[in-house]
């Protein structure tokens, strides 16, 4: 969601790192296209405002200017200021140290709220909690059905009765059943309206005195940009809660909510749904968030991905292959699989440190998943013998393979030749040289 912004900011910054000694004119351009780059992702004018007042103070403060690197320093201080705009240091749910923890989740309709839900519920039951959902929202068609159903997919238990009693008490009931059945969290869904009111207010008033929740979390659509930082003003002036999920952060909006929140209602972000599927949902590290903002990666989340689809065993074994240069198409295979559920491939390789002009380039040539489905499909259509030893496959091999894939020998052929030269970068990183960012785009289109 932040591409546009992302871009903008790289360039300004490319700029001012280019340049061997800045001065304060240097300085007040760079801030005037970081303020055009900000309002035009949707920030709040105000906050945009203190945000760059409070950067040109740094910069032109502690003696940047006249420092070896002052390009490098202005970078850095655009990194922690973006940080501390989005919240500063990540923070989690507040957890009972025994007995059930209970979330209340509140949001307008439409927002995505009964989905983060589930994801939350999927999210801590992979973390070995006991999970429950209590159906509390009455209001909304079908909304009942839909937690049992997306709750049933992330493994966690559902409490309901039905769209007829009144949402306090099936709270409360619900409340009851996780502690005398033992689960370690309680997410409250409740029901959204399609704007504040006094009623969705005092429902929830009264919901939070029967069920005394740890935290409440305010869900809020990321694309309607300055019409949930809105909502969420809005809230925080009627219901005190603790955190916000920020849903839909994989779309196309241009990140003014995100940016905006944590200044305007002094509440962090701790969630952001990124993605349809169930699993998407992640832990919102603003230091982590600048730094993917500003085309730095995001190394930290890609390790904490990898090492939640990897086995320690089977990356020893790979590791071992590498060094031994035995790594073959049914390696490829499992590893690119792997991968895949790391998320989509785009969003994996921009948590890559150095990989913001290869992203552009990518962005640019619309990288298709599906091609991924036809170098399996084209994998799959090749013996074990094949497999292992690719330059075995001759003209008529190649022919078969295309036929069995339903794809072309061209396909065929470039898969082989991009496995060659795969294989060559491996054995450069055995060897302890490391390709750079553009060999690796070569290898990937």
């Amino acid at each position: 969601m932040f591409d546009q912004l992302s871009d903008r900011l790289q360039e300004t910054l490319s700029e001012v790192r280019s340049r061997g000694k800045l001065t304060e004119a240097d300085v007040d351009a760079a801030m005037r296209e970081i303020r055009l780059a900000l309002l035009e992702a949707d920030v709040n004018f105000k906050v945009v405002k203190a945000f760059t007042a409070q950067l040109k103070e740094r910069c032109l403060g502690a003696g940047v200017l006249e420092s070896l690197d002052p390009g490098q320093q202005v970078v850095k201080i655009v990194d922690e200021e973006l940080a501390k705009l989005m919240g500063g240091a990540s923070r989690d749910l507040a957890l009972a140290s025994s007995g059930t923890t209970v979330v209340l989740m509140a949001g307008l309709q439409g927002s995505g709220k009964t989905t983060a839900c589930a994801k939350l519920a999927k999210h801590f039951g992979d973390q070995g909690k006991k999970v429950a959902l209590a159906a509390c929202d009455t209001q909304r068609p079908a909304a009942v059905e839909q937690l049992v159903t997306m709750g049933k997919r992330a493994g966690a238990t559902v409490f309901q009765q039905g769209t007829e009693r009144d949402p306090v008490d099936i709270a409360e009931w619900a409340l009851g059943q996780a502690r005398s059945e033992g689960h370690d969290m309680l997410i409250v869904d409740t029901a959204g309206r399609l704007h504040v009111d006094e009623d969705l207010m005092a429902q929830l008033a009264e919901i939070r005195k029967r069920t005394k929740p740890h935290d409440i979390l305010l869900v809020l659509d990321s694309m309607t940009g300055q019409d949930a930082v809105n909502v969420a003003e809005s809230f925080a002036e009627r219901v005190d809660f603790d955190g916000v999920v920020l849903t839909k952060l994989d779309g196309d909006a241009r990140g003014g909510a995100a940016l905006s929140v944590k200044a305007v209602t002094g509440k962090p972000i701790l969630y952001a749904s990124t993605g349809e599927r169930i699993e998407q949902l992640e832990r919102f590290h603003p230091e982590r968030m600048a730094s993917r903002i500003l085309g730095m990666g995001d190394v930290m989340s890609l390790i904490e991905k990898a090492e939640a689809v990897s086995d320690a065993d089977q990356a020893a074994e790979l590791e071992r292959k590498i060094r031994k240069q035995e790594f073959t198409l049914d390696d490829f295979l499992a590893q690119m699989k792997q991968v895949r559920k790391m998320g989509p491939l785009q969003n994996v390789l921009g948590l890559m440190p150095g990989m913001g002009k290869a992203m552009k380039q990518l962005r640019e040539v619309n990288m298709d998943e599906r091609e991924l489905d036809r170098l399996e499909a084209i994998i799959h259509s090749m013996t074990p013998a094949e497999r292992a030893n690719p330059t075995m496959i001759d003209g008529s091999r190649r022919k078969r393979i295309a036929k069995g894939s339903g794809t072309t020998v061209q396909a065929v052929n470039q898969l082989v030749k991009q496995f060659g030269q795969m294989r060559k970068m491996m054995a450069q990183l055995a060897q302890g040289k490391m390709p750079n960012p553009a060999q690796l785009m070569k290898q990937i289109r």
